[in-house]
């Protein structure tokens, strides 16, 4: 087929929903189709048989764009609406393959032209942007008809998560579904870095280490990190927190925050760091943390944390729960206390920590590889391969 994947955001680079399309792209060249990418200006190239890469107009200042809704972002999927309307009118597309909001462009071409398309849900756009201007609330259902919508007039939806995959039969119970996790990015390192990864090699040293890794967006929980951690440092005064990952200004802000709280000595913010350094960077820490608050999509980083055969510590939430349990990871209720709580058990007991790690790795080399991905998107695209020929037949 001739397949039209419309990626709004900056492709490629090292991010959550950019690395899952990366899995999405490789996967359809490798099936024999020939694929068109649309995306951001911003990002790297990949070079793959049967496809191509076109990007949208670089305008002045617009530039670096984050995670979720801006301004910015929202230019970026106008003129996305722009090269997509050129590429039609110059190629003949059996499929789109449209993932978060681009999905409402491939709603808005299937009216005109009738080229099915398919939903690639990694997020509840809704819920996102409830959760991120309470003000929406309001015009909720609203928002909620056109997510529906859009849900109803896809070919089938492709998954991220079983919370989403509940929201889609919510709107439609019989629509085709498919659940594609994310995968532990460990096995896709070829060269990983030798030594610390980067991380001062006397923070190990004066004490246990607890880590988290991610972007430093408010839903990740980083305030709550800091909070909790006082906790910790009131039984284990040599413990030791390091942040890695986030933007400047996020590094500068949460600097601030902890020096406040007179922890500077203790919490260490590495910044953003290859990912090949991660395997080095998880070998140093006694516990991986996520403290995430918000959303219902499991964050990217757990599938890699569990890979490491480092102990987990999460917030009780859907977004953790729907993947962890008490078995593989240690879960704490979402609160301060709770959290420095559960790091003080896990830095005390490290009979604790070896188990979960051991039953974590087991857990997620059987369920979350890269190999069980693609086994997945064969299963899903088989279905659509055989509708979208019924449709062209």
């Amino acid at each position: 087929m001739n397949i039209l994947l419309l990626a709004p955001h900056p492709f490629f680079q090292v991010r959550g929903t950019p690395l899952a399309v990366r899995t999405v792209f490789e996967f359809l060249s490798a099936r024999g189709h020939h694929v068109d990418l649309l995306t951001y200006h911003e990002g790297e190239d990949i070079d793959l048989p049967n496809c191509r890469i076109f990007r949208i107009a670089r305008l002045p200042g617009l530039s670096n764009i984050r995670p979720g809704f801006s301004l910015k972002k929202l230019v970026c999927d106008g003129l996305m609406i722009v090269e997509c309307i050129r590429l039609l009118r110059r190629t003949r597309y059996d499929l789109i393959h449209a993932v978060e909001e681009a999905a409402f462009i491939a709603a808005a071409i299937q009216a005109v032209t009738r080229i099915p398309y398919v939903y690639d849900m990694d997020s509840s756009l809704v819920e996102q942007l409830v959760d991120a201007y309470p003000r929406l609330q309001l015009v909720g259902g609203a928002l909620r008809r056109c997510e529906g919508f859009v849900i109803r007039r896809s070919l089938g939806v492709l998954t991220v998560c079983a919370a989403l995959a509940k929201i889609v039969h919510g709107y439609a119970p019989r629509k085709l579904v498919g659940r594609v996790e994310d995968t532990s990015l460990l096995p896709l390192i070829e060269q990983p870095a030798t030594g610390d990864g980067g991380m001062p090699p006397d923070i190990p040293a004066r004490g246990p280490v607890a880590m988290y890794v991610g972007n430093l967006e408010p839903y990740q929980g980083i305030d709550l990190l800091l909070d909790g951690f006082r906790y910790v440092l009131e039984s284990v005064p040599e413990a030791q927190l390091v942040i890695v990952g986030g933007g400047s200004d996020d590094v500068r802000r949460y600097r601030e925050i902890a020096a406040a709280a007179g922890h500077d000595a203790q919490v260490h913010f590495l910044g953003p760091r290859p990912i090949s350094h991660l395997p080095a960077l998880f070998k140093q820490a006694n516990v991986l943390v996520s403290p995430r608050l918000k959303g219902i999509n499991t964050p990217m980083k757990i599938y890699s944390y569990l890979d490491s055969r480092t102990a987990v510590l999460a917030t009780k939430l859907p977004t953790h729960t729907q993947v962890l349990d008490p078995q593989i990871a240690y879960l704490v209720e979402p609160e301060a206390e709770a959290l420095g709580r559960g790091l003080v058990q896990l830095f005390r007991e490290p009979e604790l920590r070896e188990r979960l790690a051991s039953e974590a790795k087991r857990y997620v080399q059987q369920e979350f590889s890269p190999e069980a991905a693609r086994r997945k998107l064969g299963n899903f695209y088989t279905l659509i391969e055989s509708q979208t020929a019924d449709l062209r037949a």
